[in-house]
């Protein structure tokens, strides 16, 4: 039988990807480490990692057994903070990926907060608007917008989001104020390229209870949100984006906001994570902090 050691090693070495990186982390030899793992793959009977001499990567069995030993473990570790009373005590490596826009405003400030009632806490963030596989890339919570897809995770809403359409003032001077959507195909677009697909995301729109999704004729396209408000400002053509970016733009009068009574629906922002019954303390107290979020 798989004693817990080895599990607990191969479950390190599946999250940094490296032998000598786990061995640190764990406080042992390299090679005992790999040993260990090595033999939980022959109990087993499966090859769990692909080895070369830079890194190890997963296998397709090591990639489902390390789904289920990241639940197994993180029920294991709340025991034992339970068992030794210090439940309540909130310390430990937190690794959370986020959206960049997002992230940089209202997130980094509730984790910063939260470092400050809690010194033990360690903090490894990614800030990416590329979505990632949270078992894979071992993050303990990720934010997400919008629906979440994955129905072996977890997601905690907890703010939205509402899409605004914009443009500068002088950009209407030059070209007239749209009335409609209809008018909209006439008018140049920033488009927003989405980091996984490479395409324009397309602008959405309510009429009357319907959801209208409006294909783009851009002449600009731009990776990052915040970059989009800049060229909106400086008269490159129309941007919808989430409200929270355009909202400092929108105050200055640098931007004005178009057809306001036909945004879509807002959308959910959530914080996922690996469904599982225990939750260490470290993460309860993340998504606490995150719900008194009033966005």
């Amino acid at each position: 039988m798989s004693s817990l050691q080895q599990l607990l090693a191969f479950a390190e070495s599946a999250k940094h990807r490296s032998f000598a990186s786990a061995a640190h982390s764990l406080g042992c030899a390299p090679s005992t480490l790999a040993k260990s793992v090595l033999r939980l793959e022959q109990s087993l009977g499966v090859k769990l990692f692909h080895r070369t001499t830079r890194q190890v990567t997963l296998t397709p069995d090591g990639e489902r057994l390390y789904a289920r030993c990241q639940r197994v473990l993180a029920e294991v570790e709340d025991l034992q903070a339970a068992a030794a009373g210090t439940r309540n005590q909130i310390s430990g490596p937190l690794r959370i990926e986020m959206p960049v826009s997002f992230g940089r405003r209202f997130v980094l400030p509730v984790l910063a907060q939260l470092g400050q009632q809690h010194p033990g806490l360690e903090f490894d963030l990614r800030l990416s608007d590329t979505q990632i596989d949270i078992i894979k890339e071992g993050v303990d919570l990720t934010i997400r917008i919008g629906d979440l897809q994955d129905s072996t995770m977890v997601a905690r809403r907890f703010a939205t989001q509402t899409l605004k359409l914009c443009a500068s003032p002088a950009y209407i001077d030059r070209h007239g104020r749209p009335r409609s959507v209809a008018e909209l195909e006439s008018h140049p677009a920033v488009a927003f390229r989405m980091p996984g697909t490479g395409r324009d995301r397309p602008w959405q729109f309510s009429r009357r209870g319907e959801l209208i999704t409006l294909p783009l004729q851009s002449c600009v396209r731009i990776s990052d949100g915040e970059a989009m408000v800049q060229a909106a400002v400086n008269g490159m053509g129309l941007i919808q984006v989430p409200d929270y970016i355009a909202e400092d733009a929108l105050a200055r009068g640098e931007l004005i906001e178009l057809l306001p009574t036909m945004r879509p629906p807002p959308t959910p922002i959530s914080a996922v994570y690996p469904s599982q019954r225990l939750l260490p303390p470290r993460v309860r107290a993340v998504l606490d902090a995150l719900s008194k979020l009033s966005k």
